[in-house]
């Protein structure tokens, strides 16, 4: 997860921590009186939607060690408010359960003892039932805070005092990106989870008036970028995670964009052609991970017979759409079938700038999968994390990862931005991931 750094944070990111909090000040100051509490309310109430159609054995279960039990989200997402916000801020704190500071702890060494990641699914208690209640409980300290907060003349005894409303307000928008951060994470590791089962169940069944057809192809073009010197990275307003800053300057040689995705047709071709099996197109690395993995189509491809694929998906097993963006595929897969196809991953530098500059030429760049991008996931000139716990949220991940831009089909509609750097490792399939591709011009 990624981290926006306090006021408090080294200088090279100070300015614009600023700028985003007095931008947050300025719109409180504006708006209704309800309106920060209304936003904080639908957020938690789409974590329990999204948990609405799963039974309560469903919520518990963990499918591999990098995905986590629901049940655990919804757990960890209130932990991020109850640890950061109220045990802070709040009078005469005391904590819902005490041994749930270490139960939904993530990564905070600076917070103390961790429960294994990948037993997190062994957690039969606390029940679902019980961390519903944390999350009332939480939810309900969290609202007479924001409410303190939004009256005239707050009470310093029931809400922060006007001196620490900075610091509280940064804390609960990364708060709030957090969580729906951890809802696109529910979301793939739902998926996943029920993808296992040989009854391939679906999370929800498909609406009678909705149809699944195969969109219109969309035609492939490549437009040229020159050559020069590009800016990229977050500056000005508006809220970003540190990973994003500082801007600075890159020199990108000219290259040719792809105007969207890959689609299934696309890939099946690769997939046809021996693509898996031609170790001249792979990574050593790679190579040796897809041997050991046994694989030889992405991730949710089922074989139907006859040549013909299906899919599994949110609504169970479908027909293979052809002209949909092929998804669920890992960097080794995706630099695979770019050397296959003559052609090359974006680095995260060209996949910004041509982002913004393909606005109305470009397709597919938001909304329907994160785009592996060639560049490590390193931090930008200048960067430093904040000091204490926070600044564990993202600096520490800055190696042996690769950098996704865009967002996915799965990502909240208000969570996505240009400079929005996502990462995971190259073995990463789980997540909606799928490719772009540039050339040399």
């Amino acid at each position: 997860m990624r981290q926006l750094a306090p006021e408090s944070a080294a200088a090279a990111t100070a300015a614009t921590i600023d700028a985003v909090i007095d931008a947050a000040v300025q719109q409180l100051n504006h708006r209704p009186r309800e309106k920060l509490g209304d936003r904080y309310r639908r957020l938690r109430r789409q974590s329990q939607l999204i948990a609405e159609p799963l039974s309560a054995e469903d919520c518990c279960v963990q499918a591999m060690p990098d995905a986590s039990p629901i049940k655990w989200h919804l757990a960890h997402t209130t932990w991020f408010f109850e640890t950061f916000l109220l045990e802070r801020f709040q009078s005469g704190f005391a904590p819902f359960h005490p041994q749930f500071r270490m139960l939904f702890n993530s990564y905070y060494e600076g917070v103390g003892a961790k429960f294994p990641r990948p037993q997190r699914g062994l957690l039969t208690r606390p029940a679902l039932e019980e961390v519903m209640a944390y999350r009332a409980q939480v939810d309900e300290r969290m609202l007479l805070l924001i409410d303190a907060l939004e009256a005239d003349g707050a009470d310093p005894d029931t809400g922060p005092q006007q001196a620490q409303l900075k610091d509280f307000l940064a804390l609960l928008e990364l708060g709030m990106q957090h969580e729906q951060q951890h809802q696109e994470l529910m979301l793939t590791d739902i998926k996943v989870l029920l993808s296992i089962n040989p009854l391939q169940p679906a999370y929800q069944p498909l609406p009678a008036s909705m149809q699944l057809n195969d969109p219109v192809e969309l035609e492939l073009q490549w437009h040229r970028i020159d050559a020069g010197v590009v800016e990229i990275g977050h500056a000005g307003s508006g809220f970003c995670f540190d990973n994003e800053t500082p801007r600075h300057r890159q020199f990108v040689e000219a290259y040719q964009c792809a105007s969207r995705l890959v689609n299934n047709a696309e890939y099946l071709a690769f997939v046809e052609a021996g693509g898996y099996e031609d170790a001249s197109l792979w990574l050593s690395e790679g190579w040796e991970w897809k041997k050991q993995q046994d694989l030889n189509h992405p991730l949710y491809w089922r074989p139907a017979g006859n040549g013909r694929w299906r899919e599994f998906t949110e609504y169970g097993l479908q027909p293979l759409q052809p002209h949909r963006a092929v998804v669920h595929l890992s960097y080794y897969e995706a630099d695979a079938y770019a050397r296959w196809a003559g052609a090359r991953l974006l680095t995260e530098a060209e996949w910004e700038h041509a982002a913004a500059r393909l606005q109305g030429q470009g397709r597919e760049f938001f909304g329907v999968a994160w785009q592996w991008t060639s560049s490590s996931y390193a931090p930008y000139p200048g960067f430093a994390a904040a000091p204490g716990a926070v600044g564990e949220y993202n600096g520490k991940f800055m190696v042996n990862q690769y950098v996704l831009r865009g967002s996915s089909s799965a990502t909240p509609l208000n969570h996505a931005r240009l400079t929005y750097r996502n990462f995971f490792p190259a073995t990463a399939r789980w997540q909606v991931s799928g490719i772009r591709l540039a050339r040399q011009a």
